[in-house]
């Protein structure tokens, strides 16, 4: 570190992971911290992952406590270029910054266009009958965009001060770059809500379909209860210990009794009908 010259507060710090994300201007170098959601593409039980990023003029340091896909990516096509000697990206480290930063956001394109596809198949699954299914897969995907936006949801105040310390550090002409990364995080911060608002619409489509369908069986069970009532009165007619029962005792009593119930059933059905209570 002392190649570098870092602050041993700052050299401290990259051993350990931050909670909080933020931005530090020091006299040769600029640090800066920020959390990157994983969804697909995590190595440990931490989807949230950090990347301590140490830019000076000639210099940049990264520091990960997990394996980053697009950072190695991103690496890989770095040393390749630089064999092959068409790694000529800007005169300093910010320009290296610039398209690392670039990667990290065409990564977490990715990760919502894949929670877009996954918004699109519950949509198919809700109206094709499965609404009680589809509650825990929307319940998932909910979990996922929470995450994404929590983990993003500092980039915009970081990137911020990261353009007020980089202007001066590396001079206005870099401003641009710096802009463009905001930009990017713009159309990040715009998908993530696009998604969010298809998501509740989803939830509430598949609420009120789950809704309706409990109110067609509530519906049918009480009619079923109001056509059994009346035959249940007439069977505890018949159940009664008394003298003298109606028909009882007579020839097919037992038949003439069955057909009042399946008459007075068939006449209730039909009168249920006619007023589409079915």
């Amino acid at each position: 570190m002392r190649e570098f010259e870092l602050r041993p507060s700052v050299a401290q710090e990259l051993l350990l992971p931050t909670i909080k994300p933020r931005v530090e201007l020091h006299r040769n170098f600029i640090y800066m911290i920020l959390h990157f959601p994983a969804l697909r593409h995590a190595h440990s039980e931490d989807i949230n992952q950090e990347i301590d990023f140490v830019i000076g003029e000639n210099f940049i340091i990264t520091t990960r406590y997990d394996s980053i896909d697009p950072l190695n990516k991103f690496s890989k096509i770095f040393e390749v270029n630089s064999i092959l000697d068409k790694s000529n990206i800007g005169d300093h480290a910010g320009y290296i910054f610039y398209y690392m930063i670039k990667e990290m956001y065409q990564s977490l394109a990715n990760e919502l266009d894949s929670i877009k596809d996954s918004l699109k198949e519950i949509e198919n699954e809700i109206f094709n009958g499965k609404e009680r299914e589809m509650v825990t897969a929307i319940s998932k995907v909910s979990r996922d965009l929470l995450n994404f936006h929590h983990a993003t949801g500092a980039h915009k105040h970081v990137l911020k001060s990261f353009e007020s310390a980089a202007s001066g550090f590396f001079g206005e002409s870099f401003s641009f770059y710096i802009k463009d990364i905001l930009n990017e995080y713009y159309k990040i911060d715009n998908s993530a809500s696009s998604n969010i608002e298809s998501l509740q619409e989803l939830r509430e489509t598949n609420d009120s379909l789950l809704t309706a369908k409990q109110n067609e069986i509530t519906k049918t069970l009480t009619v079923m209860a109001f056509i059994i009532l009346p035959l249940s009165f007439i069977s505890s007619i018949y159940s009664m210990n008394t003298s003298f029962v109606p028909l009882a005792g007579g020839e097919n009593d037992f038949w003439i009794v069955m057909g009042i119930m399946a008459a007075v059933g068939v006449i209730i059905f039909l009168v249920f009908k006619g007023k589409k209570w079915l």
